[in-house]
């Protein structure tokens, strides 16, 4: 488990300093959210690839042969879920989000709501234990989110245009 919480904080430390980049790029006004999203898409590709290749040839990690495993139900779940909801619809609502406001209230609102949405999802579609602490952290991370909520648009500092964001 150890090693399964640092690839946690890892990916969040890269989500986090990322981000940032977004939302600099988003407000110098050269580009939207779309334009965001479709480089962030496009260059996970060849990473993505590369991975993958090592993954399921060097590692052999993953089934090289899980296209035809793979049952309906497992497509379903990877196309919908990974690729439609995670994959596009997340970034899709956040960074048009992320265009309108601060990051330093969008990030945990969208970031809070996602491990929330898990630990009940855990629970209650894929049968993990519901303890008192799980429950205790929903509850804080509900709490949090409710009060960065009326934060509402604090930034008003010039960007490198010299228009206030």
């Amino acid at each position: 488990m150890t090693k399964a919480i640092l690839f946690a904080a890892v990916a969040g430390l890269c989500w986090g300093v990322g981000e940032i980049g977004t939302k600099a790029a988003l407000n110098s006004r050269q580009v939207g959210p779309m334009t965001a999203m479709f480089v962030r898409a496009l260059v996970t590709v060849l990473p993505a690839l590369v991975a993958y290749m090592i993954a399921t040839r060097v590692w052999k990690s993953e089934p090289a042969d899980w296209m035809k495993l793979a049952t309906p139900g497992t497509w379903a779940y990877l196309i919908v879920g990974s690729g439609l909801l995670a994959g596009f619809a997340g970034v899709f609502f956040f960074y048009s989000g992320l265009r309108h406001g601060d990051i330093s209230v969008l990030r945990p609102i969208a970031f809070g709501v996602a491990p929330a949405t898990a630990v009940l999802l855990g629970w209650w579609w894929l049968g993990e234990a519901m303890t008192v602490k799980k429950a205790l952290a929903v509850v804080l991370i509900i709490a949090g989110i409710v009060l960065l909520a009326g934060e509402g648009h604090a930034s008003r500092r010039p960007d490198s245009a010299g228009t206030t964001t």
